[in-house]
């Protein structure tokens, strides 16, 4: 597979935790009480992106911290059957985590968002994503209010509702849909320049009101946006990947208050996570090797190498933190050879521990002790 492939196949590197604790769950998923507070960390759920262009190449790994025992293809092992085929988010909103699996070009109803019990690893709905014409392609996921919030690859923004885990309605607000953030009552998605569903619409970050559902504007900020963020303050970091040849690679600010753009990097990123006054990215090195840095949430500059004990992560390929003690964890893709791993650095970016994952390993969720 040559590089311009592997880097469209790099999903939302950097998935945070929505509203860990702030929602309750179904009473079916016997799970914690709205004022009950997670004391520690469990477990980890890891998802595996798999070998680009297989049939149910995505996984979930799952790490008990207790035992320091990794499980893979945990989901298959809970549920009978596979994940499926290009899953490209796994984010948490309350008791549950929602997996996102975009499905296989052109086969018809294999695209679908799965919601899982956190507690258990066994799902509680397959949301199917089509209709009898077409695959909607789901790709990143995000919450605001109860509502779940899931980019396509065909253009729309489907809304979810929680409670009842059916898609409320859909709206079309671009192209080839890939990242998105929420900030302000406002949903910011890039549209992409996605090879196998290409779209005029390849230069701009959509803005989506999430009061009324309805598309604001568009936002240019170069070719091919792929990745955002947003800061505590409300400002959006969006990484664009140009065309890997005479359009370069940018980092672009924008401003949530003005929905304008406010600055720009030239700097060639593949993936960002912002939590708090905290930031991270990875920083394309020569192919295979990518590098984990921090950044400047104010200014964009990006920093030193945030590992800081030697420790060697070939292909950083996923960071989510850890809300409950700040521990970064980290995804090596090792080459994107068939087999991962896993890093937990404490904030201080030190190792505590590793473990074996599936192929590509990227957001991660996780399953929390509440005594």
């Amino acid at each position: 597979m040559n590089k311009p492939v592997l880097n469209y196949r790099k999903p939302a590197l950097l998935a945070i935790i929505g509203s860990v604790l702030g929602l309750a769950s179904c009473k079916k998923d016997k799970l914690p009480v709205l004022n009950e507070r997670p004391v520690s960390t469990a477990g980890v759920y890891v998802l595996c992106e798999g070998s680009f262009g297989l049939a149910n190449n995505s996984t979930i790994t799952y790490y008990n911290l207790a035992e320091g025992k990794a499980t893979q293809d945990y989901f298959k092992l809970k549920n009978g059957i596979s994940l499926g085929t290009d899953a490209a988010d796994l984010k948490q909103y309350g008791s549950k985590m929602y997996c996102t699996v975009t499905g296989a070009r052109d086969t018809k109803q294999d695209s679908y968002v799965e919601v899982i019990n956190i507690a258990t690893g066994k799902s509680i709905k397959r949301i199917s994503f089509f209709d009898d014409k077409n695959d909607f392609m789901p790709r990143f996921v995000a919450f605001y209010k109860n509502k779940a919030y899931v980019s396509g690859y065909d253009g729309y923004i489907s809304k979810i509702d929680t409670a009842s885990l059916a898609i409320e309605s859909r709206i079309q607000v671009g192209g080839a849909l890939e990242g998105l953030a929420i900030v302000n009552g406002k949903l910011y998605v890039t549209n992409s320049d996605q090879f196998y569903y290409p779209s005029p619409n390849n230069t701009s970050v959509s803005v989506v009101d999430l009061a009324t559902f309805t598309k604001k504007q568009d936002i240019n900020v170069g070719f091919n946006p792929t990745k955002i963020a947003a800061t505590a303050n409300g400002d959006l970091f969006t990484i664009v990947k140009g065309n890997y040849a005479d359009i370069p690679a940018q980092l672009i600010k924008l401003s949530s208050v003005t929905d304008k753009k406010v600055d720009g990097f030239d700097i060639n990123l593949a993936g960002i996570a912002i939590v708090g006054n905290s930031g991270y990215t990875v920083v394309e090195g020569t192919y295979p090797i990518n590098y984990l840095k921090t950044l400047n949430v104010t200014n964009g500059a990006i920093g030193p190498d945030f590992v800081k004990d030697g420790t060697a992560v070939m292909t950083s390929y996923g960071i989510t933190v850890n809300p409950l003690g700040n521990d970064v964890y980290i995804g090596d893709a090792l080459g994107y050879a068939a087999a991962g791993k896993f890093f937990c650095f404490g904030a201080d970016g030190k190792k505590k521990f590793e473990f074996a994952t599936g192929g590509s390993p990227q957001s991660a969720v996780f399953n929390y002790n509440y005594k």
